[in-house]
Order: C-alpha cells, then structure tokens, then sequence
C-alpha cells in the first residue's frame, strides 16, 4: 500500500500531527492526514476547492461505466466552474510516506 499527503505547501520537512476535529475521532492524539493511492485523484485539488468525485469500481456495470464515463477514464473529479482558472493556476505538492508507521483510522 502506497500513502500520500497532499499540500499546497512545498517543501514540508516534517510533518506535525495534529488534533483532529471532527467528534468521532480522539481529539487528544494528534494525526497525520494520509491518504491511499485509490483516494488520491480526489485530493489533487487546492484544499478549499469544492468538489464531488466517483470512480469506477469492480462491482460497476458496464451500463453505468458507459453512462457516467465518456472516455476510457474511470475517476472523475468535477469542480465548480468558479474555481476552474483557479485549478488551473493551482500548484499542490504530493508527498509519499512510509506507511509502516500509519494504522488506518477511516476507511
């Protein structure tokens, strides 16, 4: 399993966990965000950047492949057309970790 983290920040030296926010997880352990490479096309985008993503998975038929599919793609992230010359302008930097320090905290 490969794991990435996403930023528009370059040249992160060492990453800083962080309390988390959100109710169901233990504000009192800090984290640090990372993410599998199945998820990463829906992370390539400035991090306020409205978005709704879908791929493809094994279980699709080939009826909704055709349908939500017009290219030999099979992951779609579509942005508010508001925020596309902003996407385009955009630079956001991919770091790799090393995934055996990280236990997986949300499928």
């Amino acid at each position: 399993m490969r794991l990435f983290h996403v930023s528009e920040e370059p040249g992160i030296a060492t990453f800083e966990p962080r309390k988390p926010k959100r109710n169901d997880l233990d504000k009192e352990r800090g984290l640090v965000w990372a993410l599998e490479e199945r998820c990463l096309p829906n992370f390539l985008t400035p991090r306020q950047c409205p978005r709704v993503t879908y791929h493809a998975a094994e279980r699709s038929s080939r009826d909704d492949i055709d349908r939500f599919f017009s290219s030999p793609a099979r992951h779609c992230v579509a942005i508010e057309h508001g925020w596309f010359e902003r996407m385009r302008g955009a630079r956001v930097f991919l770091y790799e970790f090393d995934p055996s320090n990280f236990a997986l905290q949300d499928r």
